[in-house]
């Protein structure tokens, strides 16, 4: 499902719960436009629904198959999203490769990932450009837990609340507000660096790939999931990955512009498809599936 936007008497509006496949990013061409007309983001515009899509992100990254869904029973899809990805990232992350043990989750949206991946990596930068979204990662980090609701049906809803695993070392995270395609110059290189559901979400995904050769250390890796959504309210055509047919008539796919732009810098090492179930109300869901690929920088 589409996300639905709107600018309406100055107010920033969003309408629809698919904002969640994009790891927070999908307020990102919206937001960037609202706030440069503005001149700044205020923090208390449309409290309703910037606290709803935190309140679902919440139950995204940390709710339990249980809570995650009522009424499905799919062992897979109910499998915590975030948490596979940094298990993936894990995975394929040596050490031995010199690489540095510091992460950078991209789109961390509430953090989930940028917490799983600190039980191997040393440091951990976790950057979203919603303000909320990062604002709840670091009361995450400091207190361990946070309260949200999970809607049922209508105004009804049940509380809950999101936990952080006791056995991870929380002060190894810092979460901090950024634009993907205008990252800081000083945040060095990663021995892994994920984007979860990003890139799809930019208005010139060219911009972030460029970058990655310098975020990547040589050996470490790269973790990107994409469900290949584009879509012309986020990103122009002409800036699309794939989802087209170029002048000859041929299609092209997301995928093999990816392979295409990373091949001076990066191995393929594996692809997978993995399933995300997001709740919305207690019966009604979005089910979506994600192509993950990992790739390691070259030590050239």
């Amino acid at each position: 499902m589409p996300v639905i936007h709107a600018l309406r008497d100055g107010q920033f509006m969003l309408v629809g719960s698919a904002v969640l496949l994009a790891g927070g990013y999908t307020f990102y061409q919206i937001w960037r436009r609202h706030v440069a007309s503005r001149g700044k983001p205020e923090s208390k515009e449309n409290v309703y629904e910037t606290q709803r899509a935190l309140n679902e992100y919440l139950l995204f990254h940390f709710g339990s198959p249980q809570e995650l869904s009522l009424h499905i029973t799919d062992p897979v899809s109910l499998q915590n999203f975030p948490q596979r990805c940094a298990q993936e990232c894990i995975k394929y992350f040596s050490q031995q490769s010199g690489a540095p043990c510091r992460a950078l989750d991209l789109g961390c949206a509430v953090g989930r990932a940028s917490f799983e991946l600190a039980r191997v990596f040393q440091e951990v930068v976790g950057i979203d450009f919603s303000l909320s979204f990062v604002t709840a990662c670091n009361q995450l980090k400091e207190q361990g837990k946070l309260p949200y609701n999970a809607r049922t049906e209508g105004d009804l809803s049940t509380q809950h609340t999101a936990v952080v695993p006791k056995d991870i070392d929380r002060s190894r995270c810092f979460f901090r507000q950024g634009d993907a395609c205008n990252l800081p110059a000083d945040l060095g290189s990663f021995g892994c660096v994920l984007a979860g559901n990003l890139i799809c979400r930019l208005p010139d995904p060219f911009v972030f790939f460029h970058r990655l050769p310098g975020l990547v250390a040589p050996g470490g890796i790269l973790v990107i999931t994409s469900p290949y959504t584009w879509l012309e309210e986020f990103t122009p055509k002409s800036l699309w990955l794939g989802g087209y047919e170029d002048d000859s008539g041929k299609e092209v796919l997301g995928f093999e512009t990816m392979k295409r732009v990373f091949a001076p810098h990066f191995e393929l090492l594996a692809e997978k498809n993995e399933p995300i179930l997001i709740r919305e109300t207690a019966r009604k869901h979005q089910w979506t599936v994600a192509h993950m690929t990992i790739w390691r920088r070259g030590t050239y």
